[in-house]
């Protein structure tokens, strides 16, 4: 292993992983570090030559798996992650390794020996069984989600929904009509399960429907802060990284 690919939107996630890198193998040359992806699809599309990419599997801009519906990535990936619900057994069958964070320098060097040993059959297998998942879960998306309330489950539909918002391990789903809903998901379950087209992530609190922005303010350091047509309990910053992403995503879905 010798030249190495970070995707990672945690700044001290990737300077720690870094670290333990060089001290594994100091003549490593980590070859770029990506925070998004956005920037992941616009980098990989040029060709890299690289022998394994470290990739989080939640980025500020949506899951990680929206840059292999993109582009096609021909190396290695080792997935780290700090959600040990997400789908653990998927992750572990279909790429090089998983590491939950936090992680330690011995679990790394285990990923690291586990990639030194496998032949080219076996990455190619690999690497076909995660273009196939990809595949599978962008079709697999749902219209109506179930929700608990009081004693009752009630179906609410996709075009009711205005946004979903997580605090403190909870996400709450909020409709166009302002009703709130516990939902039994996390974040990154449900941007596996939305459509894209007419759900965004905003960040790493709020998923939000495109029927749901009212205005777009431009806000300090490049960044954006969107109105809603319905009360947010915090505000919502698109991050400096992710304000094109954002606005092509809003032009398409209303062009559609």
């Amino acid at each position: 292993m010798k030249r190495v690919v970070i995707v990672e939107d945690e700044t001290a996630a990737a300077v720690n992983l870094r670290n333990m890198l060089k001290s594994i193998a100091p003549d490593v040359d980590i070859v770029e570090v990506l925070e998004s992806v956005e920037e992941s699809v616009e980098f990989f599309s040029r060709g890299v030559d690289a022998d394994v990419v470290f990739m989080d599997i939640h980025l500020a801009d949506g899951d990680s798996f929206r840059i292999f519906r993109s582009v096609d990535i021909n190396i290695p990936i080792i997935f780290t992650t700090a959600y040990d619900e997400y789908a653990l057994e998927a992750f572990k069958v279909n790429s090089i390794d998983y590491l939950l964070k936090p992680f330690k320098e011995e679990d790394l060097r285990r990923a690291l020996d586990k990639l030194h040993r496998l032949t080219a059959s076996e990455r190619s297998a690999q690497q076909e069984r995660r273009e196939h998942m990809v595949v599978s879960a962008a079709g697999d998306t749902v219209q109506t989600l179930l929700v608990r309330y009081k004693d009752k489950i009630i179906p609410v539909k996709l075009d009711e929904i205005a946004y979903f918002y997580t605090s403190e391990d909870h996400v709450t789903l909020t409709t166009l009509d302002e009703r709130n809903y516990p939902v039994e998901k996390t974040l990154e379950a449900l941007a596996q399960q939305l459509p894209m087209e007419k759900f965004y992530r905003a960040n790493r609190q709020f998923i939000i429907s495109r029927d749901a922005v009212r205005d777009i303010a431009v806000w300090f350091g490049s960044r954006l802060a969107l109105n809603l047509t319905v009360e947010t309990p915090e505000r919502i910053i698109i991050s400096k990284a992710r304000v094109s992403d954002f606005k092509q995503w809003l032009q398409t879905v209303h062009l559609t």
